[in-house]
């Protein structure tokens, strides 16, 4: 009788499945996103047609069939599918850039605060962070809420991350073109307008937004984002061994969060390698300092955490599933 009553709720778990629609499926976070999920016993995924994606009655159709819908897709479309959602059971959670300043969105770092696991979990509506401004912002946010940087500090950060981020044409570019040409380090946005600058201000609640330069490396996968601080423009004075503890305490037993507390092992012969989270939702974070600066990095996968990552985790959360669920970290 067990052994029957087992088969017989295995068999219903296996009916019970998640439909799963990632509109934009064809791009680089699509792809990735499509890749973690496939072979998710839970999971159920809904997929379009290449020939069928601009067909706009057959997107609102997977739109409103599904459970939850990844979004990646450019701004405005992503605004457009969002209006085409006429069943309000339907959960969103948008890759773009569109929603991430909306305070009626909830962003997707669960660990960002006290409550905001919560605020996903319960959430209908959460918006991604982009990759740079997850790196900032994860490091950026404890110093903040315990006011040893003040809200009106201008915030200088610098950041390198992996070609894969800059979509097919990037991709083809790099894989394909000279060294000669691409270079080994290409700084971009130095108009100081990056698309990230508005979450990066409004998530950390800033007076003004950073002065943020990005740069893409030779190299696929992995980011470095690097803040640069002088202690005298900290609210007490600070070490380097206190903001650790600071930041090991904020972010005590979160997953995807790890604090390093010894650089000598860390680098490797002085050298940080950028690539060392790939294929991970980890980020990382060390500190560097002399005896008037601070040099705050964290390292993650632009992919990952940066992208795809935290879209699953924040999925995870939303349908009530293990958060850690289909994600690996650093140390498995």
């Amino acid at each position: 009788m067990d052994k029957l009553l087992k088969i017989i709720i295995t068999n219903f778990e296996v009916i019970m499945k998640y439909k799963i629609f990632v509109d934009g499926q064809h791009g680089t976070t699509g792809l990735k996103i499509h890749e973690m999920l496939e072979n998710r016993e839970e999971i159920e995924l809904l997929s379009i047609k290449e020939e069928e994606k601009k067909d706009i009655n057959k997107r609102k159709e997977l739109l409103n069939s599904a459970d939850l819908v990844f979004l990646c897709l450019p701004d405005a479309a992503s605004i457009e599918s969002v209006s085409l959602i006429t069943n309000d059971k339907v959960k969103v959670i948008d890759a773009s850039t569109a929603h991430r300043t909306n305070p009626t969105w909830t962003y997707g770092v669960p660990e960002l605060t006290s409550n905001n696991r919560e605020k996903i979990k319960n959430s209908t509506r959460v918006c991604v962070p982009g990759c740079h401004a997850s790196g900032l912002i994860i490091a950026m946010k404890p110093l903040i809420v315990n006011k040893l940087l003040a809200n009106s500090q201008k915030l200088i950060c610098h950041s390198i991350t992996g070609f894969s981020g800059g979509g097919k044409t990037m991709i083809e570019d790099y894989e394909n073109g000279k060294f000669e040409d691409i270079g080994g380090q290409r700084p971009y946005a130095l108009s100081l307008n990056h698309k990230h600058l508005p979450e990066m201000k409004y998530i950390l609640e800033l007076d003004e937004a950073p002065i943020f330069t990005p740069s893409v490396g030779n190299f696929k996968q992995g980011m470095l984002v690097m803040s640069y601080l002088a202690k005298k423009d900290f609210q007490k004075e600070i070490s380097r061994k206190e903001i650790l503890e600071l930041y090991k305490n904020y972010y005590k037993d979160e997953t995807f969060i790890n604090i390093i507390e010894d650089n000598e092992t860390y680098l490797d012969a002085g050298l940080l390698n950028p690539m060392k989270c790939n294929n991970t939702n980890s980020l990382e974070i060390s500190v560097y300092e002399n005896d008037t600066d601070l040099v705050i990095i964290s390292r993650l996968d632009n992919l990952g955490k940066g992208a795809s990552g935290a879209a699953v985790q924040c999925m995870n959360l939303m349908l009530g599933i293990d958060e850690t669920k289909g994600l690996k970290t650093v140390k498995n």
